[in-house]
């Protein structure tokens, strides 16, 4: 009976504060992710005030939450859509890959991590905040923005890649060894594959099965599939997240829409509780050790995250300060780098408090970036091009018998020397 008061008082204490900080994150224009990463850093090993009762009653949660984040990010997408934009922007997706995942890879290597921490490390630098990044296109009101398809179809190749790139993750952390890891990826690349077919195919037979005029039915059922396909995918070494996620590709139409509606405030509360527990499993004491190279790290992918929404939306045919704000846009990280992290830490544990500096700079930097881009660089080059203009040319000095002189050449003048930076301002603005 004191074991159960316990847990209760420490779940009491950590769902409240959760609502607390998310409110005031709310207040501040902030994401709550990394004051969920704090709160949890606080109150883990080595915090303010370390929970014993209710650790493992958390774990589960956390599980809970990562297998509902990526389920309803299947829900988000129907087989079409996907399929669609792989079709059209799997150059962008390429690139992504190859300015966002390589510097993780190499900075793991650089510090001696070994392959795994490498591959993981990689993950956590190249998926971007699907969650965060949504929340600030709404907040700026850029939904409508011609940007934004570029960018939502660049989240759309990144999400898909996880279903390949778990599994993978999953067997290297396993042990499994390069014939493992083949059956793995296979076994992986083939559901994906199977379920698009059905999805394609038969999206509408799977979701009127599902469906039920009782909303209570509906979310037994859709989360009663999702754990049990999320267990089976996990038994079979590919991932119990990419089990969740294939649900969620497989439902359509108003099944989708109805059970993204119910279980969204379930996916919420778990998700934060994911956040806490990732932070509850980092001793503060060793970030401070790879705060310079999260840092470091930062500052280069949050360059590489720009040139890669700049080089997607110059191929959507999106003018120049577009190009900036999809590449601002995409600089967030937040739960899956958590999500990849979380899988790796058991096979390196030093993975974890860089991933957590590394997410907390970023999803702080990401809205900001977001938001100044575009103008940060206009204004930049607006200045740089009114230093490089040459200096208008002095007006002639009056003739001393003429009294009067006519002012119209020195304004003509001036206007020459002042207007030529605002009209090359106004042409990028256009452009």
């Amino acid at each position: 009976m004191h074991d159960t008061t316990v847990l209760l008082i420490e779940l009491g204490t950590v769902i409240l504060g959760l609502g607390l900080v998310g409110r005031f994150a709310g207040r501040i224009g902030l994401s709550p992710i990394p004051l969920y990463l704090l709160g949890g850093l606080a109150f883990g090993s080595g915090g303010i005030f370390p929970l014993t009762a209710s650790e493992e009653f958390i774990e589960v949660g956390a599980e809970i939450g990562v297998i509902l984040l990526l389920l309803l990010l299947g829900l988000e997408y129907s087989a079409s859509e996907l399929v669609g934009s792989l079709k059209t922007q799997y150059p962008s997706g390429i690139v992504d890959f190859t300015l966002n995942a390589v510097p993780g890879a190499l900075a793991a290597l650089l510090l001696g991590w070994g392959p795994v921490a490498a591959v993981a490390l990689a993950g956590v630098t190249w998926i971007s905040s699907s969650g965060v990044i949504a929340k600030v296109l709404t907040d700026l009101g850029r939904l409508g923005n011609r940007e934004t398809p570029v960018i939502l179809g660049v989240l759309v190749i990144e999400d898909l890649s996880m279903a390949v790139y778990l599994p993978l993750l999953t067997a290297l952390v396993a042990g499994l060894g390069l014939a493992g890891t083949s059956v793995a990826m296979l076994i992986a690349i083939g559901t994906v594959g199977i379920v698009l077919f059905f999805a394609l195919r038969y999206g509408r037979v799977i979701s009127r099965a599902v469906s039920s005029d009782t909303p209570e039915m509906l979310l037994l059922v859709v989360l009663g599939l999702t754990l049990l396909i999320a267990g089976i995918a996990q038994k079979l070494q590919v991932s119990a997240a990419v089990g969740a996620f294939l649900v969620g590709i497989a439902l359509s139409g108003e099944t989708a829409e109805n059970a993204r509606s119910l279980l969204s405030p379930l996916r919420d509360l778990f998700a934060a509780v994911f956040f806490v527990f990732f932070g509850l499993s980092t001793v503060p004491s060793d970030i401070p050790p790879v705060l310079v190279p999260a840092l470091l790290l930062a500052a280069v992918t949050s360059v590489s995250k720009i040139f890669t929404g700049w080089y997607a939306a110059r191929r959507a045919g999106v003018g120049v300060p577009g190009r900036l704000r999809a590449g601002g846009a995409l600089v967030a990280r937040g739960e899956f780098s958590i999500v990849i992290a979380g899988l790796a830490t058991s096979a390196d544990p030093r993975i974890g408090p860089l991933a957590t500096a590394y997410v907390l700079i970023l999803v702080i930097v990401g809205p900001l970036a977001a938001r100044w881009t575009e103008p940060v660089v206009r204004r930049a080059n607006a200045l740089r091009r009114r230093h490089a203009a040459p200096a208008p040319a002095p007006a002639p000095a009056p003739a001393e018998a003429d009294p009067d002189p006519d002012p119209a050449p020195a304004e003509a003048g001036s206007g020459t020397g002042s207007g030529a930076p605002l009209r090359n301002l106004r042409t990028d603005t256009e452009s």
